[in-house]
């Protein structure tokens, strides 16, 4: 069974238990593995990752990346995982289960800078990356061996250590004939993982449960579990005409993910499917004129985040998360596509009125999708002459924020009330 060696990429004997050049026993073994491309790269950690990079005492120390006593967990490293903290998880139950983690806020300017140093170094192995998120990313790297000397196994390997060593975060590596199977692989060794789906990918999966599938949330897990199917191999068994029959339309579809089938190509450009904005308070709001102040903020940035993407909202999706952790998301249609914050909103607040019935609430949000081009934004018609000076306005605004900051210049909203006369 053809191996090599991941310290020093040394192409290892079927039945050694170490690498003869250099004595590591991080070996990797596959029947298949020169013969499969896709990789999928997974950070591990990420933004607990940077930060213990960039401060060397907390090493061995619990840390959690996060928004305070009142936010979330955003990430954890590893050593809080241990205590059972988890990302998403509410930050006063992370910290009950592990009182010494440090708690670090997200530096999202750091993080994004660190994801592009890993991009240009992806970028020099195959122009088919695509990424996925901030820390994740699938490679095709077929046809590539020629170019680099080595396989697709070996040149993703010497990814990892060339990310480890250069810029001081670690990664994870699945490699398989396909993106499901990839990203399956990249999760089962982390950290510092390396993990190969072949052929034996239906067999390995089959015993595990159907949420491991990417795409089934708990709704799904629950729905198969009434229908008696809670494993992977379950859900494979099933033919076109039965899986249709009892999940309806995509029950064919599931059932083939089951099986390890995926056509999706690599595709170099990743379309953006939504914007958002969200922020939790520091204490839980009801006041009407409090939650109104922070929409704006939140439109404002929504709004710079289409412009700077060249986007346009033809879809807005108003978030509030309750004290007691219920969510509630209203969505309305614009009756044309708008980067203007004012545009945003003057809509987002309808929809946050129509919730003011005394609730308090920990977190507001907002967000954009059904995303179009920005050329089709605040055009305006005959019956419409304000929008289209609206975002003249706007653009001026822009300019002056990027000439002399963002406190340039604010709109009246963004003020501060004055306290009632006496």
């Amino acid at each position: 069974m053809p191996g090599f060696c991941r310290d020093c990429d040394g192409v290892t004997p079927e039945h050694a238990l170490s690498c003869s050049a250099c004595g590591s026993v991080r070996l990797v073994r596959h029947p298949e593995l020169f013969d499969l491309s896709i990789g999928h790269v997974d950070c591990d950690a990420f933004y607990a990752s940077v930060e213990k990079r960039d401060r060397p005492e907390l090493a061995d120390v619990p840390l959690i990346v996060g928004g305070g006593t009142r936010g979330v967990v955003t990430t954890c490293c590893y050593v809080a995982r241990l205590y059972g903290v988890r990302s998403a998880m509410p930050m006063f139950k992370a910290l009950a289960l592990c009182p010494k983690a440090v708690v670090i806020r997200p530096d999202m300017a750091k993080y994004v800078m660190v994801s592009r140093e890993i991009r240009v170094l992806m970028a020099h192995l195959t122009p088919l990356v695509q990424p996925l998120s901030i820390d994740e990313a699938v490679l095709d790297l077929s046809g590539t061996e020629a170019l680099h000397g080595t396989p697709p196994a070996i040149t993703l390997n010497k990814l990892s250590r060339s990310v480890e060593r250069d810029i001081g975060v670690t990664i994870s590596i699945g490699l398989s004939h396909n993106r499901l199977l990839a990203k399956l692989a990249a999760e089962r060794d982390k950290p510092r993982g390396y993990f190969v789906f072949g052929q034996d990918a239906a067999a390995i999966l089959a015993p595990e449960p159907v949420g491991t599938l990417p795409g089934i949330g708990p709704a799904m897990v629950t729905r198969l579990g009434g229908l008696g199917i809670t494993r992977i191999g379950q859900l494979a068994a099933l033919d076109e005409r039965t899986a249709r029959r009892i999940l309806g339309d995509d029950g064919s579809a599931l059932a083939a993910r089951a099986r390890g089938v995926d056509v999706r190509a690599v595709r170099v450009a990743r379309d953006t499917k939504s914007i958002s904005a969200e922020t939790t308070f520091a204490t839980d709001l009801k006041s009407s004129a409090a939650l109104e102040a922070s929409l704006w903020r939140l439109t404002e940035k929504l709004g710079r985040r289409l412009r700077e993407g060249h986007y346009a909202a033809a879809v807005i999706t108003l978030k509030l998360k309750t004290a007691a952790f219920t969510t509630r998301t209203r969505s309305q249609r614009l009756p044309n596509p708008t980067q203007l914050p004012e545009t945003l909103f003057e809509a987002a607040v309808v929809l946050l009125r129509g919730e003011m019935d005394g609730t308090a609430f920990r977190l507001l949000g907002i967000a954009a999708s059904t995303l179009c081009d920005a050329a089709l934004a605040d055009q305006g018609d005959l019956a419409d002459s304000t929008t289209p000076r609206r975002a003249a306005r706007q653009a001026a605004i822009d300019k002056l924020r990027a000439r002399f900051g963002d406190g340039a210049i604010s709109h009246g909203r963004a003020l501060p009330k004055a306290p009632p006369s006496k």
